[in-house]
Parts: structure tokens; C-alpha cells; sequence
């Protein structure tokens, strides 16, 4: 797909990329005022949209943003914005901002209708649960310095880009964090799960964690189609040194098998059997989602 020509939407309207423009003074550009979504579709089949969805439509009343739209007409953006871009193995990515007010004043505006930008971009090829040719991660770790209320699946997301960087400027592909008592939040793009003892464990859910969609279709299909023991609960950093597997999961990843942390190995440095059952458990019911 040619990102110079590929079908976007913006604002009601189906278009060529380079013909969607944006006003200077929306607020999802001064200020970040907004909230995204970023839905994998597989041959047009999309993944956990509901859910996807239904936490936009949170995440825009947390924030005081109002745009009703039904299920079904966001789907039916969703669709045809796929069909225009050749299905195949795509992301949509949704962006939902406070809109363009006549001025820049921190405070909301009254009466601003908001702006709704969608694109559609490739993304790999569903994960295969095998051990042999899964991608392996390699992670560093630092405490986590974003805003605390990291619930919020807000555009604002210089944190974590800042955070993300500092792995990549480490030679890895991620970062996990910790909070100042050296408890694990997250990675800066990525839920985290650790495996210990054929047990699997993450983080609950508070202000410091996005509830991703991946990390709530695992457990879900966990707790409902195996017998392994699932525990949402707080987890040190050592514990996570101490795991036999750790894994990052998102939308674009699935589930990630880590196999090195902060330069050491996680478990024997391979990737693990609890990961090889759950990944294909997961591409077995993920599209009921």
C-alpha cells in the first residue's frame, strides 16, 4: 500500500491521504486533547472491535469529548476504510480529538465539534505460535515517569515515546517500567505478563496501567480455555527478573515472548512452552473478540 495514496477519513469524508488537512488550531495538535484507538484486521477481519471500542467511547467520557456514534457506524467506517486501502493485513488507526476552537486557551471550549481522523496502515502477518520462528524481544527497564493517569488512552503520549526511545537507544525493542516501590506498571507500548511456576501473572488494573484490549482477550480466553492458573496481582521487579517467561502483549503484537532483561537472560533465554500454548490459543479465539 502507497501511504502517498492511500483512503483516509477525515470528518465524514472518505479521501486521499494527502488531501486530509487539519486545522493549526485543533486541539489535538496544541495541546493533545484527544484519544486513539489502533484495531488489527486480518483479510478484513477485524480484532476485538468491540472492546476497542468500547474503550474509546470511555476514554472520550473520562475526557469530557462528546461524539455519539453507534457500534455499527463506527464498523462501517472501519470496513470501508479497509476495502479502500486492499484488506490484507492492516491496522486502523482512530483518532478522535476535541476539535478546532477559534483560539488557543487551556480550558474547554464550548460548542466545538470534534475532529475524527482515520487512517489504515500494513501490519505484519498474524503471529504463529511456534517457538522457532517467533520474533524474540530483548527489553531494558527504568521507573516510570509518565502522568498518573496512564487509564486514559490519551493522544498525549510524549511519556511514553520518551520512554519507548530510551529502550531503543539501548540496542532493545522495548522498556519495561516500574513504579517508585519497584513494582511493575507496564512497557511503554505493550501490557506485560510474567509466567512463574506454569502460573501466569500481571499487573491489576489502576491509573498507572492502560487496560489494553490484547491483555484482556489473553485473560479472558486463559481463565475460559485452559486450566492454567491466572493471577492478577502486583509483581516486583525482582519477580519479573525471577520469572521463567515474561511477555509484552498489544494489538499490533499479540503476544511477545521476552527473552533478556536489562542484558540478562529470562528464564534459559529461550522462548517458553506457556507462551507457545497461550499464543495459539489466542489466534484460535481472538476473532470472537
Amino acid at each position: 500500500m502507497d501511504m502517498n495514496t492511500n483512503t483516509v477519513y477525515l470528518n465524514g469524508e472518505f479521501m486521499p491521504m494527502e488531501q486530509a488537512k487539519i486545522s493549526p488550531l485543533d486541539r489535538g495538535f496544541l495541546f493533545g486533547d484527544g484519544i486513539y484507538e489502533v484495531v488489527p484486521s486480518y483479510d478484513g477481519k477485524l480484532v476485538g472491535f468491540a472492546l476497542h471500542m468500547e474503550r474509546m467511547q470511555k476514554g472520550l467520557d473520562t475526557i469530557g469529548i462528546k461524539l455519539s456514534k453507534t457500534l455499527d457506524e463506527w464498523r462501517e467506517l472501519f470496513d470501508t476504510l479497509i476495502s479502500e486501502n486492499g484488506s490484507g493485513n492492516l491496522g486502523v488507526y482512530l483518532h478522535v480529538s476535541r476539535g478546532a476552537d477559534t483560539k488557543r486557551f487551556h480550558a474547554y471550549p464550548d460548542d466545538v465539534t470534534p475532529t475524527v481522523f482515520a487512517f489504515a496502515f500494513e501490519i505484519a502477518a498474524a503471529t504463529v505460535a511456534d517457538k522457532k520462528f517467533v520474533k524474540k524481544f530483548k527489553v531494558t527497564s527504568t521507573e516510570d515517569l509518565r502522568w498518573k493517569r496512564c487509564q486514559i488512552k490519551s493522544t498525549s503520549l510524549l511519556g511514553n515515546v520518551m520512554h519507548f526511545q530510551q529502550g531503543i537507544d539501548a540496542g532493545v525493542n522495548e522498556i519495561l517500567l516500574h513504579n517508585s516501590d519497584g513494582h511493575l506498571t507496564e512497557a511503554a507500548a505493550c501490557n506485560v505478563f510474567i509466567v512463574k511456576d506454569g502460573k501466569v501473572f500481571t499487573p491489576p488494573l489502576d491509573n498507572q496501567i492502560l487496560a489494553g484490549v490484547t491483555r484482556n482477550m489473553l485473560l479472558d480466553i486463559l481463565r475460559n480455555h485452559s486450566d492454567i492458573e491466572v493471577q492478577e496481582d502486583s509483581i516486583s521487579m525482582d519477580q519479573v527478573r525471577q520469572a521463567d517467561e515474561v511477555w509484552l502483549t498489544s494489538s499490533s503484537k499479540e503476544i511477545a515472548p521476552v527473552v533478556e532483561l536489562d542484558g540478562e537472560p529470562i528464564g534459559d533465554g529461550e522462548v517458553g512452552a506457556v507462551w507457545e500454548f497461550a499464543q495459539r490459543l489466542f489466534s484460535a479465539n481472538k476473532f470472537f473478540y
